[in-house]
């Protein structure tokens, strides 16, 4: 089964998605969304899609056309975690909200 895709973007079209199912989701972290993926693509190109795996992960994908030596796999993979290191509050918390709207999931429920 594929992920969920939260939102992406797309340095070849210019482009910007985000998923219209999480418009509940405060304005502030959607702009935070869009800037992070725009960004990404603005320094080292491709796309990049974050996207919610079966268990309700937050996974960032990312894909290069086959000839784009511009492309910076490196520089992919820095940036990367750098957003897991200086954003993993925002991360968790979309996890988080994924997992209890989306999956249904209780975490409050007491797993004993």
């Amino acid at each position: 089964m594929a992920g969920v895709v939260l939102c992406g973007a797309n340095s070849y079209e210019e482009k910007y998605y985000f998923n219209k199912d999480f418009q509940a989701l405060p304005e502030s972290v959607r702009q935070e969304l869009q800037i992070m993926c725009v960004l990404y693509t603005e320094d080292v190109g491709g796309i990049l899609t974050m996207e919610f795996n079966e268990e309700g992960n937050l996974e960032f994908k990312v894909t290069a056309a086959d000839n784009d030596y511009l492309f910076d796999e490196i520089g992919s993979a820095l940036k990367i975690k750098q957003y897991q290191t200086e954003k993993r509050e925002l991360l968790e918390s979309l996890e988080l909200f994924y997992r209890v709207f989306f999956m249904k999931e209780n975490p409050w429920r007491d797993e004993n």
